[in-house]
């Protein structure tokens, strides 16, 4: 009886909160901190005059979240509800992202602007569970596997839309007042569209019946020792930390150079100009990579196309050498380099992607991918520290020529791991 009664109140639900009314703009909403702490950031503050070691250094610690993530999960369960905690983690980014529009008027503004990302990066790390579990808890089982597609679309609509028609408006704005000005301007929109965002969710959001606050029993122990004792477990988190070592530190520098000043080494475009280079021609390249993947490895496994996509991941790093080294003036030539790294980048990813979830298989499998989403994090924070101080050091050319030996690195774990036959 009971068991009708939840189902009767999780259809009347659905009937008053369609999926449609708020997957799409839950996850375009998720994707818009993540994409400001890790694009926006790094693209306003190179336009600021940080140096590339202080940009760096800085943006790279805020990772941070997402590396500690796991740790907090379990409160984010035990003290609110999935809804709660999404419409405060909206609202909370939304006066960050003001908060660091104001801090860019003031003689602080390097302390109090992080400040303002660090605020948004937690709680960017806290929507995401609360989000994830929303999914599960107000969808039913056909509904989830329905909605997959959207859920990833959105997302990456909010990622296209952050590092492209932001980083453009941003140019725009710098070119008819200032610099700090037109950062202000842009962060301050972004922070009322999540204000927006917010209102519309606290209207579309579903009340599921079992989304209650509940105390949970902390089992990182457990959970810890799980992960420890999983077969091959040493190589998997080497995999995990270096696969992507090259690109940790591309990804952090690669707009800064396309910003500094020829006589820098780098490329001098216009703020419009990366905006266009990362947010279209770049991100369609992502996008079909990653298509294109999925496919090949539905259809063929995942180890028959292992090594093309380590090599795709690693191959197309050598454009920033040839960009670093010629300095075109051709847009052309530049986002048809962009395009090509971010079309096998896109490619590459997906036996990252795929082998956490092979590995994260049996007892505990939604907490171990959780550990091991964040030693993917990792991998990403602590190579992006040091990247702009090696850029500072070696110069462009030679910093690009690093980032390709780095890729030595990716082969070496690629090598280590097993795979079993039927991962696909």
């Amino acid at each position: 009886m009971a068991n009708n009664m939840d189902n009767h109140s999780f259809h009347t639900k659905q009937q008053t909160n369609t999926p449609i009314a708020w997957v799409p703009s839950l996850y375009f909403a998720e994707a818009l901190p993540y994409m400001a702490v890790m694009t926006l950031s790094v693209v306003m503050y190179t336009n600021l005059g940080l140096t590339n070691t202080q940009l760096a250094l800085y943006t790279s610690w805020l990772y941070l979240p997402w590396v500690i993530k796991p740790l907090w999960s379990p409160l984010v369960d035990s003290l609110r509800t999935k809804r709660w905690w999404i419409l405060a983690m909206q609202l909370l980014v939304g006066a960050s992202l003001a908060a660091v529009a104001l801090s860019l008027q003031t003689a602080m503004w390097v302390k109090l602007s992080l400040a303002g990302f660090w605020i948004m990066a937690f709680s960017s790390a806290t929507h995401d569970i609360a989000a994830d579990g929303m999914y599960i808890l107000g969808l039913s089982e056909k509904d989830q596997a329905f909605y997959v597609g959207w859920r990833s679309t959105f997302y990456r609509i909010g990622s296209i839309f952050c590092q492209g028609l932001l980083v453009i408006l941003a140019g725009y704005l710098e070119n008819k007042y200032n610099v700090p000005l037109a950062w202000s301007i842009t962060l301050g929109l972004m922070g009322s569209m999540m204000i927006i965002l917010a209102s519309w969710h606290s209207i579309t959001l579903p009340r599921p019946a079992n989304d209650i606050a509940m105390p949970v029993a902390s089992e990182n122990g457990n959970l810890l020792r799980t992960f420890l004792s999983k077969k091959g477990v040493f190589t998997a988190v080497l995999f995990m930390l270096l696969f992507r070592l090259p690109e940790a530190q591309l990804a952090k520098m690669a707009q800064p150079f396309m910003l500094r000043s020829q006589a820098e080494g780098g490329l001098e475009l216009s703020t419009t100009s990366v905006g266009y280079a990362y947010g279209t021609l770049g991100a369609i390249g992502l996008l079909i990579g990653g298509i294109v993947a999925g496919w090949l490895v539905s259809r063929n496994g995942l180890k028959r196309w292992w090594w093309p996509m380590v090599l795709a991941i690693s191959l197309p790093d050598v454009v920033y050498v040839y960009l670093a080294y010629t300095q075109p003036s051709s847009l052309w030539i530049i986002n048809a380099c962009v395009f090509t790294e971010q079309l096998g980048y896109g490619f590459g990813f997906a036996a990252y992607s795929l082998f956490l979830v092979y590995f994260s298989r049996g007892e505990h499998s939604t907490s171990v991918f959780a550990i091991c989403t964040a030693f993917q994090a990792l991998g990403m924070m602590l190579p992006g520290m040091i990247a702009g101080h090696l850029a500072d050091t070696l110069g462009w050319i030679n910093f690009f020529i690093f980032v390709c030996v780095c890729c030595l690195a990716t082969f070496l774990v690629s090598a280590l791991v097993k795979l079993p036959e039927d991962v696909s």
